[in-house]
């Protein structure tokens, strides 16, 4: 067996010769599973504290706590905005789940959401310049069931610590109050990144998509597959950007979304379902197989696959089609078989195929560009004008079918979102202060390159060991065992 290099770059050479693409598939999501619980395991998660201040002796301590901290105590009491300059508030954001729908495995209890609020964490740093703290907070109530109202009161209350807060992982339909009820009453921007993030970068990529296959959003046929909080607001944003909703059809698992669901119509906590409801499927259509008929495009994040999404639905599609199979951590269908069956443009959530439409394009940018003009929420508009942002950038740079997006690794993509996403946050005046887009994009490049400089010194001086091969090698001999058997 062929060992991994450490930047994991071999990955698709090393697995046998005799393997099917269906058997490397499983085997690649088996070997980052197992990889990913070791090098946890290694390192004991992924975050830690480190000070950002100089100590050039045990006299700052009096600078830096008492007695010399009160005067900053005394002067953000004064003013409270002061907080942003006076202390790390202004750029640190809070990372806040339950836990309940953590990626595609559910309800992993209040712990559970550790490993990919820190993940959220580690990603807002390194491409953001952006600091996060994971927070995982049991929101069951005496019944034991989960409430709403126990994370809105923690975020309303931890709120004054934070530049912004990034929701995560919190089960519909008490996503959908919870981000609502928050981004009125928060004095900083609350920020749902499964379905604000989401929409936000699959509009990009459908945007460019659209144009590599020389379609109009508004005459485009747009299928959508889930009515959780993802496809929910992905919906919204696509209708909001010109979409036409008689040609869009949401399917949960009961069936198509559309004014005679009276099952949803009766239930109040699903208002944000009920929305699409009225406004799309005008012909009721109830069954996914009659809505692909002809679709140009398909966006699903539903349940994990690979069989979700069926090869015989994508044959029915129009020419050209256009197939977001986003469900993490395994793709509604497989790349390579919705490629068999016709589909021109294929996208997943996950790194390792081509077309990642992934949130991590988007949030570091949206919450940097956010945080520098100390806006007080997150606005659709916002979230639209940073959606034309990465899809710009993406097309200036050139796109191709395999290629519709900008990728974690494109540094620049971020800096100019953010300044973006400042812009239109000054034009809708909810921004505490006013920069130029030049001073948003040149202190977002700066603040990103000092976090890498700051983990490659970490890294070179031994404060963050190497994993040994070994570890890499065992995670791999036990995804080839699992799939062999």
């Amino acid at each position: 067996m062929m060992s991994i290099n450490l930047d994991l770059k071999n990955l698709e050479a090393a697995f046998p010769e005799d393997f099917t693409e269906d058997q490397k598939a499983q085997a690649k999501t088996l070997f980052l599973k197992n990889l990913s619980e070791k090098a946890h395991r290694f390192y004991g998660g992924k975050m830690q504290t480190v000070p950002r201040c100089g100590l050039y002796g045990f006299n700052w301590f009096n600078v830096w706590y008492t007695p010399g901290v009160s005067k900053i105590s005394t002067s953000i009491r004064d003013d409270n905005d002061s907080s942003f300059a006076l202390s790390s508030r202004g750029n640190t954001v809070a990372v806040i789940s339950d836990s309940t729908r953590v990626l595609g495995d559910g309800d992993c209890t209040p712990p559970g959401g550790l490993g990919v609020m820190e993940g959220k964490a580690l990603l807002m740093k390194y491409l953001g310049g952006v600091d996060g703290v994971p927070l995982c907070v049991d929101s069951r109530g005496k019944d034991g069931k989960n409430d709403p109202d126990k994370i809105i009161e923690f975020v309303k209350m931890a709120q004054h610590s934070f530049g912004a807060v990034n929701l995560e992982d919190i089960s519909q339909p008490n996503c959908f109050r919870v981000l609502d009820e928050l981004r009125d009453s928060c004095d900083i921007p609350v920020w749902h990144d499964d379905a604000q993030g989401t929409a936000c970068v699959t509009l990009a990529g459908l945007i460019n998509a659209l144009k590599l296959t020389d379609r109009k959003i508004g005459d485009a046929k747009i299928v959508l597959l889930g009515a959780g909080a993802s496809n929910t607001t992905i919906a919204r944003l696509i209708l909001a950007d010109g979409g036409d909703p008689a040609k869009m059809c949401v399917f949960d698992s009961r069936g198509g979304l559309h004014s005679g669901r009276e099952d949803i119509q009766k239930d109040p906590r699903h208002y944000r379902k009920w929305e699409i409801c009225e406004r799309t499927n005008p012909g009721k259509i109830n069954t996914i197989e009659e809505a692909m008929k002809g679709a140009d495009v398909l966006i699903a994040l539903s349940t994990p696959g690979p069989d979700t999404v069926k090869r015989e639905w994508i044959r029915s599609m129009a020419p050209k089609s256009i197939v977001f199979a986003c469900a993490n951590p395994v793709p509604e269908i497989w790349p390579y078989a919705a490629k068999e069956e016709g589909a021109y443009i294929v996208a997943t959530g996950r790194g390792d195929f081509p077309n990642q439409v992934n949130n991590s394009v988007c949030f570091p940018g949206i919450l940097k560009g956010a945080l520098l003009v100390r806006a007080k929420k997150i606005t659709d508009g916002m979230a639209i004008r940073c959606s034309h942002s990465i899809a710009d950038f993406s097309e200036k740079r050139g796109i191709t079918p395999d290629n519709i997006i900008a990728t974690m690794e494109e540094t620049e993509v971020f800096a100019r979102e953010a300044a973006d996403v400042a812009m239109q946050a000054i034009e809708e005046g909810v921004a505490r202060r006013e920069l130029s887009w030049d001073e948003v994009y040149t202190r977002t490049k700066t603040d990103i390159e000092a976090a890498r400089r700051l983990y490659r010194d970490m890294e070179d001086r031994g404060h963050i060991a190497e994993p040994p091969q070994e570890l890499l090698d065992e995670a791999m001999a036990a995804a080839i065992a699992a799939v062999r058997t």
